[in-house]
């Protein structure tokens, strides 16, 4: 008789993979973490991609939190994290960071779910990013959109698009700003005017100082370990140029023409000196890129406390570098 199956890989009790290739997922996953009733606010769900059954839940301030009659409302697309394993547009920790945005920056905020690895192994992610992109296009070109919240005729701007990826979404951001280029233009008449990655979940085989640090509370090189493990492409490494931007197989970014891009990192982070090299890297090659690192602050800071200080600093610097990359 052969031997029962086993745990080979197992991220926090949530995703299970065993021995015999089996993947098991939580369906009772308990968050320590409330979520928030934000009456300014409204959201709903709606399905960008019926062939791999995706939706994308929308968030839209009241009127009242309009600042006047003539105001568009900018689009701010929010890609959540997970290390490419984890997460859903309905977890609290996505949910209460997009009402947040929405209440604060005063944007229709769009959070798509993607295919999560190791069952769709990258590039699956990105590729589900760009369809909700497609989607959001297709919405801007029908002159009457199946959703009122979208029509064109309403109080959305489909030319001040922003894309906002928290940790492996901040990952696919990186990729979607590469894919699609400065000015957007195969997303026409939408218009992205920027990328905001915050703590870019990115890798490599060489470990950095930060990677080496101490652990973070909730996250450990163990941890990113295992997401790496499961979400590359298999029998590939670290370098992977979907994981290192700037790997040795990794193509060169030099002639490619980027629209800003803002990196905000905590201090503490384990991801710190990838952020850092990344922006550093970036900005040598005369890319127009900002690096903002949050002193003490360790990954999700914003996430897990929307409503922290820290959290409301870095909504002063999005919305700063939003107004300052609106045309």
């Amino acid at each position: 008789m052969g031997s029962f199956a086993h745990i080979v890989e197992d991220c926090v009790g949530v995703l299970q993979v065993l021995s015999d290739g089996t993947i098991f997922r939580s369906e009772n996953i308990q968050f320590n973490l409330p979520v928030i009733d934000e009456k300014s606010v409204h959201f709903k769900d709606v399905t960008f991609d019926k062939n791999h059954n995706l939706q994308l839940r929308l968030y839209k301030p009241t009127s009242a939190s309009f600042p006047g009659n003539n105001y568009k409302l900018p689009i701010i697309i929010f890609i959540h994290g997970g290390g490419f394993c984890l997460g859903s547009r309905m977890w609290p920790t996505c949910h209460n960071a997009c009402l947040r945005l929405a209440s604060r920056l005063n944007a229709l905020v769009v959070a798509p779910d993607y295919r999560l690895a190791p069952e769709h192994r990258l590039p699956a992610a990105m590729d589900d990013a760009a369809s909700a992109m497609k989607w959001l296009q297709g919405q801007a070109l029908t002159e009457n959109s199946s959703d009122a919240w979208l029509n064109s005729e309403s109080e959305v701007d489909f030319e001040q698009v922003f894309v906002l990826g928290d940790s492996s979404g901040g990952n696919i951001a990186h990729h979607l700003a590469v894919r699609f280029g400065a000015g957007s233009t195969e997303l026409a008449p939408v218009r992205v005017r920027a990328y905001v990655l915050l703590a870019p979940f990115f890798g490599g085989v060489t470990r950095t100082k930060s990677e080496e640090g101490p652990s973070e509370a909730l996250l450990n090189l163990e941890i990113l370990d295992r997401f790496w493990r499961l979400s590359i492409p298999n029998g590939e490494t670290r370098d992977h140029p979907l994981a290192n931007p700037f790997g040795p197989l990794s193509p060169s970014l030099e002639a490619v023409i980027l629209d800003p891009i803002l990196v905000i990192v905590g201090g503490s982070e384990l991801l710190k000196d990838r952020a850092d090299d990344y922006a550093r890297k970036l900005k040598d090659m005369g890319k127009k890129i900002e690096y903002v690192e949050f002193e003490g602050k360790e990954h999700g800071y914003f996430n897990y406390d929307p409503y922290s200080e820290a959290a409301n600093q870095t909504l002063q610097v999005i919305k700063r570098f939003m107004s300052d990359n609106s045309s």
